[in-house]
């Protein structure tokens, strides 16, 4: 299980140099709002349309991607369900800890750890599409709206399509259906800028760290333990039983589709929150929680269906 080890400690380290760097004030507090507005707009829609334009599209859509997207489903009904119930907190506070519970960091660890585990990453993809064609584009427009003044079909329908890794997706899709390639003026500076997004990203998340310690009262403590709770054990659980008992999966296959459910909240979810200023501190102490305990939890799911 280097593999895990591994990639935990690499995403850890570029956190810690942000965390730094805003620490012993090399970098200004304004800096963590440069970059994230640079990931949202430039390098992550950069990185996103190389990721599904080189993804198997069809292949996407057997099985991995329907437990994929029926186990997040299931999550973040169940977070959406106790915010309503106990927590009482507006709709896009609640659609962040619904995304924290159930978006998963499948590109940087997930890779990684889905090779050294079962020995290839084809279970990533899947996993990638849905929540990049499904998930993303669905919370953000529930941002979105929550944050307007007024609410109509027209900006629901048109809402999506405003938002650049949204329209870089679908753009990677269609690249992907038709086996149309870019030239290499084109695509050089895309894959240049894609080469930034994830650094960019985990120097902004470490940056907000510096400002105040996680599971701070009043800052959404027990939404962030909920949250965590269900992307760490909660997840995992559902997905064994979907994939074990619905879709009649086994062996590799099993333990790869839990593995894949077992691991941290993506620092997106921090990056699709920043932008709107709604949930973000529970999205930042989720994605620090779910990745200090993913190792843990990874390791658990190896030694029961390994």
């Amino acid at each position: 299980m280097g593999g895990v080890v591994s990639g935990i400690l690499i995403v850890t380290a570029v956190i810690a140099v942000g965390y730094f760097a805003a620490r012993f004030k090399v970098l200004a507090p304004d800096v963590q709002g440069a970059l994230t507005r640079t990931a949202f707009y430039i390098t992550n829609p950069a990185l996103l349309f190389t990721v599904v334009a080189g993804s198997d599209i069809r292949a996407a859509l057997g099985v991995d991607a329907p437990l994929a997207l029926l186990s997040a489903a299931a999550v973040g009904l169940l977070y959406c369900l106790l915010s309503f119930l106990f927590f009482r907190r507006p709709v896009a506070e609640t659609a962040v800890g619904a995304m924290a519970s159930s978006y998963a960091n499948a590109n940087n660890i997930g890779i990684p750890v889905s090779l050294y585990a079962v020995g290839t990453a084809q279970h990533v993809a899947p996993v990638l599409l849905v929540q990049l064609l499904v998930l993303a584009p669905f919370y953000v427009t529930v941002l979105g709206l929550a944050g307007g003044a007024k609410i109509s079909w027209k900006r629901m329908v048109l809402q999506p399509f405003a938002n650049p890794m949204i329209i870089a997706s679908a753009l990677g899709v269609v690249m992907a259906l038709t086996g149309w390639q870019a030239p290499d003026l084109v695509q050089k500076p895309i894959d240049m800028l894609a080469g930034a997004a994830v650094p960019m990203v985990l120097l902004a998340f470490g940056l907000s760290l510096a400002g105040k310690a996680p599971l701070q009262k009043g800052d959404g403590r027990v939404e962030t333990v909920v949250a965590t709770l269900l992307k760490i054990a909660g997840m995992p659980v559902i997905v064994w039983a979907l994939g074990r008992f619905v879709f009649g999966l086994e062996g590799q296959h099993l333990l790869a589709s839990v593995i894949m459910a077992a691991l941290p909240t993506a620092q997106n979810v921090f990056l699709f929150a920043s932008p709107y200023g709604r949930g973000t501190v529970v999205a930042r102490d989720v994605i620090l929680c779910t990745t200090a305990l993913c190792t843990g939890a990874l390791l658990v799911v190896a030694w029961l269906l390994g």
